[in-house]
């Protein structure tokens, strides 16, 4: 029985990927079950991207084991590929083609016959939502028409799994929540989604398990409830000061909160009740600009982790 045929799509030991001098990866463990949304969550240049295209068979692994269904990337690329929808960070959509012409000829590359490929763009344009702009141009649609409609294209060939590299990058709340919408809707149905993102609740949202990446390791992996559990509270305070903050917390917060954590622009505490911690802070004379209570995130993860915030 081969990996894939057990239930693990995507399998990799000791996994490097090297650029002349500089490690993009340097040896990570992961393994993918099939039928799961998987992440790698981590901020630019944490090697997210360099692990995908390895994946996808676009970049050679410098070093380690990496296995796709079953088959060696090196040996079986081709095999690889016609079993995935690949989803890149950047759109490729040639903007001189109507929507619909996108999906068409972009099946034609898996040699998919033309008669089939109008009734297969017609389906994908109903499930992105695309139906009524079918035989517009696509330079004139939104941000997130045009990653809906990527998605859509690399489903042509019916993919097993479908990588997705930053798919919401630059796309407002709206745009991102009906494209987290429709790849929830392709997870139900069996497609195994493994997705890079630098936005936590995107993370939340979708990963069933995922990686936390920094300078290319591998920092923790778990559920998001499990990473939150593990290395956060269950809530955080945050206060920002308008006129600069005390150089020193502590009188105020001693023995009301697990952690104190100052960034640039304001102060988390971290505590399992916030607002009790709230409370205390204003009995014992603490008057912060601005309280905020909130649940934990995997913000809050990365940042006991490595001592930055995502978006550093």
């Amino acid at each position: 029985m081969n990996a894939a045929e057990g239930g693990e799509v995507i399998h990799a030991r000791g996994l490097v990927k090297r650029f002349g001098d500089t490690v993009a990866v340097d040896g990570i463990d992961f393994d993918i079950a099939r039928g799961e949304a998987f992440g790698f969550l981590g901020p630019n240049g944490a090697g997210k991207t360099s692990t995908m295209r390895m994946i996808g068979c676009v970049s050679p692994v410098s070093g380690g084991t990496l296995r796709v269904f079953g088959l060696d990337p090196a040996r079986d690329g081709a095999a690889i590929r016609a079993r995935l929808g690949v989803v890149p960070q950047l759109d490729t959509l040639d903007l001189d083609l109507t929507v619909r012409e996108n999906i068409v000829i972009y099946g034609r590359y898996f040699g998919l016959p033309r008669r089939e490929l109008r009734a297969r763009a017609d389906e994908l344009l109903e499930f992105v939502q695309l139906s009524e702009r079918a035989d517009d141009k696509v330079e004139p649609l939104s941000g997130g028409m045009k990653r809906r409609l990527t998605i859509a294209r690399s489903l042509v060939n019916d993919p097993e799994a479908l990588l997705l590299d930053e798919p919401t990058t630059g796309l407002d709340p709206q745009a991102r929540h009906v494209v987290w919408d429709r790849l929830y809707r392709l997870k139900q149905s069996g497609v195994t989604l493994v997705l890079t993102t630098h936005y936590m609740d995107e993370a939340e949202q979708l990963c069933d398990r995922l990686v936390v990446m920094d300078k290319g390791r591998i920092a923790a992996a778990g559920s998001p409830a499990e990473l939150i559990a593990r290395y956060s509270t269950r809530e955080v305070v945050e206060l920002r000061f308008a006129d600069g903050r005390p150089d020193d917390l502590t009188p105020w917060t001693d023995g009301l909160v697990e952690r104190v954590e100052p960034l640039p622009d304001r102060v988390l505490l971290y505590t399992d009740d916030g607002d009790a911690a709230a409370h205390g802070l204003h009995e014992r004379g603490l008057v912060p600009d601005s309280v905020l209570v909130r649940r934990s995130t995997l913000e809050d993860v990365f940042l006991h982790l490595t001592g930055r915030t995502l978006v550093d």
